[in-house]
């Protein structure tokens, strides 16, 4: 089961259903999905732009659920309204901390001024220990890099303009 993720809390996670259960929300311009399987219950949700799960028993969970990324959240809604403004910019498919460069030390990926083609990598989003490349949907010129290496980002926040 190469698509299960040990969170080390006793639950595996099928990072491929939470990145289908966003896919649906996106085109289907939901706010929210929510799937049970026997004891476990995946959430997907836009309205604070996290990915959460939580175990079924607990009544308390869902008011629990959001606290991962408590610390980023003010951060990240501070920076929406300015982002908002970016014409083509490459967004963020997942909720995760962006890295610039391959590993700690090395050149950015990309900078401002670089020229990209479609699928070249821009930068990482690692999410649930996993480091996954974002590469560009499409060929031009990189005109604004919109977040900081090593800074928390948020499901459909703006990473970098291409013009």
């Amino acid at each position: 089961m190469p698509a299960k993720k040990d969170t080390g809390e006793g639950m595996n996670v099928d990072i491929k259903l939470v990145r289908d259960l966003a896919g649906i929300l996106d085109k289907a311009g939901l706010s929210e999905i929510e799937v049970e399987d026997g004891d476990r219950k995946i959430k997907v949700s836009r309205g604070g732009g996290a990915m959460m799960t939580a175990p079924v028993a607990p009544v308390a969970a869902p008011a629990a659920a959001p606290a991962p990324a408590p610390a980023s959240a003010p951060a990240a809604a501070a920076e929406a309204p300015a982002a908002e403004d970016h014409a083509g910019a490459q967004k963020s498919p997942m909720v995760g901390t962006a890295y610039l460069a391959p590993e700690p030390g090395a050149a950015d990926f990309v900078s401002v001024g670089d020229k990209v083609a479609v699928g070249d990598t821009l930068l990482i989003v690692e999410a649930m220990k996993v480091m996954n490349p974002i590469a560009a949907e499409s060929a031009g010129t990189v005109k604004s890099i919109l977040v900081e290496n090593g800074q928390p980002v948020e499901f459909d926040q703006p990473l970098v303009v291409i013009a």
